[in-house]
């Protein structure tokens, strides 16, 4: 039962943080915290980015919400700035990325009935997170997402990750297929990085069958490993690309782009979002893919990216406990032999916040304004962490 006017849903840490600065937080007692996770990738530009800071504000002071009834140009401004980025040629806004999702399976789904397909049926990856709402939790490959809230909604059909034979023998026998939504590295999976011909190959099956590819770039989007989008890395174009998490720098927004048939799928009345594309949330977003593009941290990313893993891999080396060392930019992933779990709180101890996940795996998803000094005072802190905890 909920005790403080909120229901149980999550089991936040015993710390509140009162302001933030870069990759810094402080608490409420002054207490200094290196941030190694930016708010689950979202805060790629720090905390209290003073562009966005100051955008927040003047709009505010401005406009903030009117509503789709009616035109809304930063909206219109952003929608063409993303296309101009992304190759891609139109959008869709919503609140987060598993409303970029839902509206991506739902251009799947609407794709498919308009070919005659009775029961579209899209093809996602085991390991894979895509959202909490039921369509996306069903898409999600984890059965602790979904234990509970079946039954689930049908029409996902799933394949191991990087297993592009999988994904051709599905083509084979299963018609009904219309799409696949894939994540180009898996984040909440344990930064799980597919071979360099997988979303190539992807592609060529989705040319070859008919099928939408659609990739999810909440987390691997605007800037955090390397390009733009991931999936500029392959010399290929999706047909739906969804985004949120760094896109608003912390204010919510999602977006779900889309080029081609999957473009003009949605009509007047298909979809909509009482506070999606809302005036202070796409003016904000706009300051911080101009700003990540202007201050050129995509290269950034990669170059730290790599600068950070060279780093692991010295300070690590022939410890028993770490498996392996993976990342893509500003995504980094340390897989240990055992959960570490309680590496979190150990972590938040000493001034540094970081996450694990899939159990076993020490994830880092630090701002892309990290500075140098601040990255290798990073890879020192959690490097002990995870020798002290191999000692035991």
């Amino acid at each position: 039962m909920a005790t403080s006017g909120l229901m149980t849903t999550y089991k936040p840490m015993s710390v509140a943080f009162d302001k933030g600065d870069g990759v810094w937080l402080y608490d409420t007692d002054g207490k200094k915290y290196l941030d190694c996770i930016s708010g689950i990738a979202v805060c790629g530009l720090g905390h209290c980015h003073p562009r966005v800071t100051q955008t927040i504000q003047e709009q505010a002071q401005r406009l903030i919400h009117t509503s789709n009834l009616y035109r809304i140009p930063h909206q219109e401004a952003l929608g063409a700035r993303l296309a101009e980025v992304s190759g891609m040629e139109a959008c869709f806004f919503g609140n987060s990325g598993a409303e970029a999702n839902e509206c991506a399976i739902k251009i799947a789904r609407l794709y498919g009935h308009n070919k005659g397909v009775e029961k579209p049926a899209i093809v996602v990856a085991d390991k894979s997170f895509h959202g909490r709402t039921l369509a996306t939790l069903s898409a999600t490959g984890s059965r602790k997402v979904q234990a509970g809230f079946e039954p689930l909604v049908q029409g996902f059909v799933r394949a191991p990750y990087d297993d592009l034979d999988a994904i051709r023998t599905i083509a084979e026998n299963n018609p009904s297929v219309v799409a696949i939504l894939v994540e180009p590295v898996q984040g909440e999976g344990g930064i799980n990085i597919p071979g360099d011909d997988y979303l190539s190959g992807l592609r060529k099956i989705c040319d070859d069958h008919g099928w939408l590819l659609m990739l999810d770039e909440i987390q691997t989007g605007n800037g955090r490993t390397g390009t733009y989008f991931h999936y500029q890395q392959h010399d290929l174009l999706p047909d739906v690309v969804t985004t949120a998490k760094g896109l608003g720098n912390g204010l919510p927004i999602g977006a779900c782009l889309a080029r081609g048939e999957a473009a003009a799928t949605l009509k007047p009345g298909n979809h909509g979002s009482t506070y999606g594309g809302n005036p202070l949330c796409c003016a904000t977003a706009l300051t911080v893919v101009d700003t990540l593009l202007e201050e050129k941290l995509p290269e950034r990313a990669l170059k730290l990216g790599q600068r950070i893993l060279d780093g692991f891999a010295t300070q690590l080396e022939g410890n028993s406990i770490v498996e392996e060392i993976r990342g893509k930019g500003l995504m980094i992933g340390i897989q240990l032999a055992k959960p570490c779990a309680e590496l979190v709180a150990q972590a938040k101890d000493n001034g540094l916040l970081i996450n694990v996940t899939s159990d076993t795996v020490v994830r880092l998803l630090p701002a892309l304004v990290m500075s140098d000094a601040e990255a290798d005072q990073m890879v020192q802190a959690v490097s002990k962490l995870i020798k002290d905890f191999a000692a035991k």
